[in-house]
């Protein structure tokens, strides 16, 4: 055993046998560099990355291959969900000597820490040839290495501003038209697979920022192109591969253009944003696929990846029994077996199930018997078609799912993640507050009490749980992430608290994230020193969004609800600061495009005070208005938009809002939705 037994990663324990004397990244590792000149190798990956595996095989457990790496490096595995901090360093100078990022990412850096060559995936032949060499190239070469190390170094010092030349904020309020969110949204649309969904090209990832900015588009110009190409790709998504047609939830990306075959693993981030993007999708559309894809994710994140004290899992593996979706395939004659040739062969059809298989072998193309269920239609029309009870099918998939539950599972990554848990609390909100299921809400109260009780300590939030433990000072899109969940909790629930957090989470991540001179938030605490070679920030959206932009857009939203012009201000100065992107590379920033849609038409803020003040609540968010903010009580409350207003008679009023100028109150939703427009 190496040191990894130690760690709390499972990523980290799953290379703990290995020959290679591993070291964690810290202090111990780095010092020993420093004292032993040795260079460091830093191999970072992440539990559910099946190619980390591979390498893993085909490498690090062979002991010739750990007797070459020990000889000539000091060796330290990152897991990069939990270390994102060390992640973004690396990947951005590997990035920067001209090499496609990705994971299993391997950087070679000199005792110093500053890197000098990196790379991804490597064979084992080719991996220790390169071992080899770099090992004799620090011995032979080393001012070079040095020389090359520190230039990858000093471009990681450059600002946001002077490597993207953004403006210097006016400190002036945003100005984004309607005109300027059309040019936005073309430029994106642009790159729309208007045949098959998705962006263009293959690997499909589903980009859920992408679509809910689309969504907030359509909802401001009720473009039906806008709309059509949403629905699009959110029914390719839910009737294809990349879906768990009979258990929820999604695949982390399809590996080809048409949805089919997944990369197996799934994502806690993914599943969290497609919560919201489906919720809100069936707000706009009421189609009754999104609907379903919701409750069977929210039932999948129940059964599979909750904690018993209330925090989510961060991932599944895509392999189990070492071969990649194994445990999610089916061959035709299991399912005939399971359910009887009349059922089976109608669910067979269903799914596009066959006897050879519809799952070849990546490598040869022969037909392996295995079958991806890959339905390209409703369920809805498909019963409709063969005179079918609606729902009949469901308690047939039932069947499949059980008997799949006793196969062995992929791994599960049973780490806690803040941020994570932050976009999942966010989702089950957005799906609580579309469809009214209080088990959505119930889920949701008990993971944030989880994160207030087991990850927020003496005002500062820890990055990482596992065994009782919380690790690793927060980062900030652990902020960025709960602020803006609690900020919609609140929203939900009208309590207080969850927005009091919020708020004290934001003024937390202004006094040790911000950097004054550049205008945005720094990823680091600037009171935590671990020896990092920069403090990075996290611009652009990807697919998860950046943390930024989520900072930006719960400022924007607290600044409303507890009238903090300080909290508006920082927004608006972000927003200015990428406004000139925006235009010019949408693809990039596609959650900062939605924050911008906030701003090209006027927020409405309502005020809800009274005896109904739930159900009021409840029939103000059946129609999609996203660009909206909710403060409500049954009696006057404490906060600004609530302040000096009461209920009239026993009556529950409503008071509707612009720009803190309010209408004259009225007593009912249909008077609100008038006073809306």
């Amino acid at each position: 055993m190496n040191r990894l037994v130690h760690e709390s990663s499972p990523y980290l324990r799953q290379h703990a046998h290995n020959p290679v004397d591993w070291y964690p990244w810290g202090e111990e590792a780095l010092r020993k560099a420093r004292e032993e000149d040795k260079p460091i190798l830093v191999s970072i990956g992440y539990s559910a990355c099946h190619w980390c595996h591979v390498m893993e095989r085909e490498s690090f457990e062979q002991e010739s291959v750990a007797r070459l790496m020990n000889e000539h490096f000091v060796c330290i595995k990152v897991d990069r969900e939990e270390r994102p901090d060390v992640d973004a360093i690396y990947m951005d100078a590997v990035q920067a000597m001209g090499i496609r990022g990705g994971w299993p990412l391997n950087v070679f850096l000199m005792p110093d820490a500053k890197p000098f060559y990196g790379g991804t995936y490597f064979p084992a032949r080719n991996w220790m040839s390169i071992c080899q060499q770099i090992g004799e190239a620090f011995q032979t070469q080393r001012q070079a290495l040095q020389d090359s190390a520190e230039g990858f170094t000093k471009n990681m010092h450059y600002s946001e501003t002077e490597k993207y030349g953004l403006p210097v904020p006016t400190g002036l309020p945003v100005d984004f038209t309607l005109e300027e969110l059309k040019t936005t949204y073309t430029k994106l649309a642009a790159s729309f697979d208007v045949e098959r969904g998705g962006t263009n090209g293959a690997p499909k990832f589903p980009m859920p920022v992408i679509w809910l900015f689309a969504l907030r588009y359509f909802q401001q110009t009720y473009e039906p192109e806008t709309i059509q190409a949403v629905r699009h790709t959110l029914d390719r998504m839910a009737l294809g591969g990349i879906y768990d047609q009979i258990g929820g939830g999604f695949a982390r990306y399809s590996t080809d253009g048409e949805w089919f075959l997944p990369h197996f693993e799934k994502m806690l981030y993914d599943n969290a944003q497609l919560l919201s993007l489906y919720s809100e999708a069936w707000l706009a559309t009421k189609e009754p696929l999104y609907k379903r894809v919701v409750y069977q994710t929210v039932e999948w994140l129940q059964r599979e990846m909750t904690h018993p004290e209330g925090g989510f899992y961060s991932a599944l593996d895509a392999d189990s029994e070492g071969e990649e979706g194994k445990f999610y395939t089916w061959t035709k004659t299991e399912i005939l077996e399971i359910l009887g040739p009349v059922w089976g062969e109608l669910v067979c059809d269903y799914f596009q199930v066959t006897e050879e298989g519809n799952y070849h072998e990546e490598s040869s193309g022969h037909a392996t018997g295995k079958n991806i269920l890959f339905p390209q239609r409703t369920l809805e029309s498909f019963e409709q078609e063969h005179e079918l009870i609606s729902g009949q099918m469901d308690g047939l998939f039932e069947k499949l799912r059980q008997v799949r539950d006793s196969r062995i599972h992929p791994g599960l990554d049973d780490k806690i993640l803040t941020s994570w848990n932050g976009l999942m609390l966010k989702g089950l909100v957005d799906a609580y507050r579309t469809f009214g299921e209080g088990d959505f809400l119930a889920l949701a109260l008990q993971n944030a009490q989880f994160i207030k009780d087991r990850l927020l300590q003496d005002g500062q939030l820890f990055h990482s749980y596992k065994e009782g433990q919380a690790r690793i000072p927060g980062f900030l899109e652990d902020y960025a992430a709960v602020a803006d969940a609690f900020t919609h909790l609140y929203q939900a629930t009208f309590d207080e608290s969850w927005l009091r957090l919020a708020e004290q989470l934001a003024d937390y991540a202004i006094s040790h994230f911000w950097d004054e001179a550049d205008g945005l938030f720094f990823f680091t605490d600037r009171t935590v020193s671990d020896a990092l070679i920069a403090r990075k920030k996290e611009l652009f959206d990807n697919v998860i969004p950046s943390s930024n932009s989520i900072m930006a857009t719960a400022l924007y939203t607290l600044s409303l609800l507890l009238d903090r012009p300080d909290f508006g201000e920082r927004s608006h100065q972000m927003l200015q600061k990428v406004k000139g992107l925006l235009a010019s590379n949408p693809e990039f920033l596609p959650h900062w495009a939605s924050l911008a849609s906030y701003h090209s038409t006027p927020t409405v803020e309502i005020a809800i005070v009274g005896p109904l003040v739930q159900e009021y609540r409840r029939q103000l968010e059946s129609k999609y208005l996203p660009n909206k903010v909710l403060t409500g009580a049954e009696e006057s409350g404490t906060l600004p938009l609530l302040l000096h207003r009461d209920s009239t008679e026993g009556r529950t009023m409503v008071y509707v809002c612009y720009n803190r100028a309010c209408q004259l109150p009225v007593d009912s939703v249909a008077a609100a939705w008038e006073l809306v427009g």
